[in-house]
C-alpha cells in the first residue's frame, strides 16, 4: 500500500478478530469518537466457568483503573466444565477493558476476540488476510 494507514481501534498482543485500516482521517474519527457509540462485539473464553455472580458483577459493572466499567451487553454463548464464552459488547474502548474487567472478577480470558464493529461482521476471513470495505460496507458500520 503506497498510503499511510492508520487502525482504527486496537487489539493487543493477545487478542485477535476485526482492525479495520484507513488513510481517511474523518472515517477513523467517525468510527472511534465516542459520541457515535459504534458497539464493538467480541468472542470471550474465560476460565474458569463463570458463575452467576460474576456474569452480575460484569453486566452491572466493575471498577477498572479508577472508573466504573460497564458493558452494552453481556451473554454466555457456550459453557463447559471448566470454561465459558461470552459475547461481551462495548461501546467505549478503552486499554485491555475487557481483560481488566474479566480480572477484576477472578476470571482468566483464554481468548479474545472482535468479531463485528457496528454491523460489519468479520466473516470468515483467516488471520493475517483482508480486503478492501465496499461503499455499502462503510455505512453499514453505522447502523
Amino acid at each position: 500500500i503506497n498510503e499511510r494507514i492508520y487502525p482504527i481501534g486496537r487489539l493487543d498482543k493477545d487478542s485477535e478478530g476485526l482492525l479495520l485500516l484507513t488513510n481517511d482521517g474523518e472515517f477513523m474519527n467517525s468510527v472511534l469518537h465516542p459520541s457515535k457509540h459504534i458497539e464493538k462485539v467480541y468472542r470471550v473464553t474465560v476460565k474458569p466457568k463463570i458463575s452467576e455472580e460474576q456474569l452480575t458483577k460484569l453486566c452491572v459493572g466493575v471498577e477498572i483503573d479508577g472508573r466504573l466499567s460497564v458493558p452494552f451487553k453481556v451473554s454466555i454463548v457456550k459453557e463447559s466444565a471448566d470454561r465459558s464464552i461470552l459475547e461481551i459488547i462495548l461501546k467505549e474502548g478503552r486499554n485491555r477493558q475487557i481483560r481488566k474487567m474479566c480480572e477484576s472478577i477472578g476470571l482468566d480470558v483464554a481468548r479474545l476476540k472482535r468479531v463485528a464493529i457496528g454491523g460489519l461482521k468479520l466473516g470468515m476471513l483467516k488471520i493475517g488476510e483482508y480486503r478492501d470495505l465496499t461503499s455499502e460496507e462503510r455505512k453499514i458500520i453505522f447502523k
